[in-house]
C-alpha cells in the first residue's frame, strides 16, 4: 500500500495520464476512433462545467461573454 501512496504523491499527473490513455485506447478499440474522440470531448466539457460549478461561477455571465455582440 505504501508504493501506491508514493506514486500518488510524486507521480500523480503521470498516473492519471496513463489511466486516461488506457481508457481512451480501450474506447477507440471497442467503439472506433471518432466515437472515442466524442466521448473524450464530452468528458472535457463535463469537467469544465463541473469545475465552474465548484467555483460558483455565474453561467449567465460566462454565456454573455461568449455570445456578446462583436462590434467592429
Amino acid at each position: 500500500m505504501n508504493i501506491i501512496q508514493e506514486i500518488l504523491e510524486k507521480h500523480l499527473g503521470k498516473a492519471v495520464g496513463i489511466i486516461l490513455g488506457l481508457i481512451f485506447g480501450w474506447f477507440a478499440i471497442k467503439y472506433g476512433f471518432f466515437k472515442a474522440l466524442f466521448v473524450a470531448g464530452c468528458v472535457v466539457v463535463g469537467y469544465y462545467l463541473g469545475k465552474r460549478l465548484d467555483e460558483k461561477v455565474d453561467f449567465r455571465e460566462v454565456l454573455s461573454r461568449i455570445f456578446r455582440d462583436r462590434q467592429s
